[in-house]
């Protein structure tokens, strides 16, 4: 399609098929995942304009949640309504739900067995350096001057030495942010360009603030959480692990800023001690197994409801009491993801332009900065040295994530390559 071509607003069939199609190839985690769809959608197809694409970007990074899911959501409402919005996010994640829910149970069940231990012997690794990785990337993203140095710093501390809750964190470093001195900077040149929902058009119809409409989505959505409570409650009982694992996170659903590498640490931080629903060596083969299936990382929150199922199943079947408990996890991580977004954008597309939020997700991702260099210290040390520091080094898992990196950080390697080539090697080795 050329520039001066007039592009036409696709049908609800025409979407409804890119966004399968995304669910499908969004690899490479929530950078990856934003990258093709600005590709697709604002180079290629030229459904949304620059500017506004960059608008809902900056709106679902401040949101907790995944934001590149989150940014499919807004973007399909955008273009086709609430119908739109619920098609986009939903096809996001639907793919990962059913692929990683199969590894989920191949990994409970035979996990420990032969070369496949060997695979995941070698995403370990991998994973170390992946986090390391996100460490420097969002770094070099969220530390914009000196001050953030001193949040991300304040943040490591807190959640490493002192403890503190990630939500306290979170809020805390919120309110630095909008009290911090702030540098302007010359606003980046974009190109103009025509395009279906192009930056200087009018709000759609649909996309006008009502607060009738708010509050009615916000009831639907109160009644789509509750409804599973009670249902969990009067089946299993107020106190089963099932209404625990659903409680819990939705709480951690609120407070998820900064992404899946941010949650882990907090996730983990309270399954591993909190509720011994799995192990920190564990949490690293979820978010190994979660680098290599297409959709949101976050979807490795789902592989610890299912562990949690699966090791205090109680009188169900150990697959049966997992699926249930990997099912309510992920209903409970990505309800909210659609309510903020169907809430909150018809607001956010009145105030484009504005700069107070971007002022306090400034603090909110530099903060983000120690809270995964926490997660990357303690994935380090479970992997790095798996007996304990009186145990030695694992050398092999020293250079197996220092090539990781290499490849991850100098050469910009797809994560779910690095991930696989990862597993091949550790297959290799326990196979020899």
């Amino acid at each position: 399609m050329l520039p001066s071509d007039t592009p036409q607003r696709p049908s609800f069939g025409e979407a409804l098929r890119f966004w399968t199609k995304l669910g499908f190839i969004s690899f490479g985690g929530p950078a990856g995942q934003i990258a093709i769809m600005h590709r697709e959608l604002v180079e290629q197809r030229r459904w949304i304009g620059e500017e506004r694409f960059l608008h809902a970007l900056n709106f679902c990074m401040l949101l907790p949640g995944p934001e590149a899911q989150q940014l499919a959501t807004y973007i399909g409402w955008l273009l086709h309504r609430t119908a739109g919005g619920l098609v986009a996010g939903g096809l996001f994640v639907l793919p990962s739900i059913f692929i990683l829910m199969a590894l989920s149970y191949v990994y409970a069940a035979y996990g420990t067995v032969g070369a496949l231990a060997g695979v995941l012997g070698g995403f370990k690794p991998v994973v170390v350096a992946l986090v390391i990785e996100a460490v420097l990337r969002i770094g070099g993203r969220a530390i914009k001057q000196p001050e953030h140095w001193a949040l991300a710093a304040a943040a490591f501390a807190g959640i490493y030495l002192l403890h503190l809750p990630f939500p306290l964190i979170v809020a805390a470093a919120a309110v630095c942010g909008l009290l911090l001195p702030r540098r302007t900077a010359p606003a980046p040149t974009v190109a103009t360009q025509t395009a279906v929902l192009d930056d200087a058009a009018a709000l759609p119809a649909h996309a006008q603030p009502s607060a009738r409409r708010a509050w009615r989505i916000l009831a639907i959505g109160a009644g789509l959480w509750l409804a599973p409570l009670l249902v969990v409650g009067a089946c299993f009982g107020w106190g089963s692990l099932y209404l625990q694992v659903y409680r819990f996170f939705s709480g951690a659903a609120l407070i998820t800023f900064g992404g899946a590498y941010a949650v882990l640490a907090y996730v983990t931080q309270a399954a591993t001690t909190s509720y011994g629903w799995l192990t920190h060596a564990q949490a690293v083969d979820g978010l190994a197994l979660a680098e290599t299936t297409p959709g949101p990382l976050i979807m490795v929150l789902q592989f610890v409801g299912f562990l949690a199922g699966w090791q205090q199943h109680g009188a169900l079947s150990p697959l049966a009491s997992a699926v249930l408990a990997a099912l309510l996890t992920t209903y409970a991580t990505f309800l909210p993801c659609f309510v903020f977004v169907l809430v909150g954008a018809p607001y956010i597309e009145q105030v484009r332009g504005r700069s107070g939020i971007a002022a306090a997700l400034s603090g909110v991702t530099a903060a983000v900065v120690g809270v995964v260099l926490n997660l990357a210290l303690v994935f380090g040390a479970a992997v790095l040295w798996p007996h304990g520091l009186a145990g030695g080094v694992d050398w092999f898992a020293v250079g197996l994530a220092g090539a990781a990196f290499v490849a991850l950080y100098r050469w910009h390697l797809s994560a779910a390559w690095v991930v696989l080539a990862g597993g091949l090697v550790g297959a290799l080795r326990a196979t020899l």
